[in-house]
């Protein structure tokens, strides 16, 4: 059975920087992508970052381009998001996902989840 858990949200001021981690059970997963979603309230969950499997390609959706950094250690089957110079904008309950499959961009070809962890940006 797959498990991903998600940790290291919490309350930081703009400007500030915080790591989450999203730790992985069941499955190899340096062999999938690995995926950073998070959602805001009233909206929908949006993609924030990837990590290709086997050290392929990272993406990032524009608004965190050059403020975020994804990373993976396959090794603890972990995957983590740097977020420096945060923004209000960035409050949401972010989520790490992996797909059964093939990975990309869009929420639907993601199968497994995390329980997600809130992320607060004061201004």
């Amino acid at each position: 059975q797959v498990q991903l858990e998600e940790s290291g949200g919490g309350l930081v001021q703009a400007g500030g920087s915080l790591r989450l981690s999203c730790a992985g059970s069941g499955r190899t997963f340096s062999s999938y992508v690995m995926g950073w979603f998070r959602q805001a309230p009233g909206k929908e969950r949006e993609f924030v970052a990837l990590f290709g499997e086997r050290g392929g390609g990272i993406a990032y959706t524009d608004s965190v381009k050059g403020r975020f950094t994804i990373s993976r250690n396959n090794d603890k089957n972990t995957v983590y998001l740097q977020m420096n110079n945060r923004k209000p904008e960035d409050t949401a309950v972010y989520y790490c996902s992996v797909p059964y499959l093939v990975g990309g961009r869009c929420s639907h070809k993601y199968d497994y989840w995390g329980q997600g962890t809130q992320v607060t940006v004061s201004s």
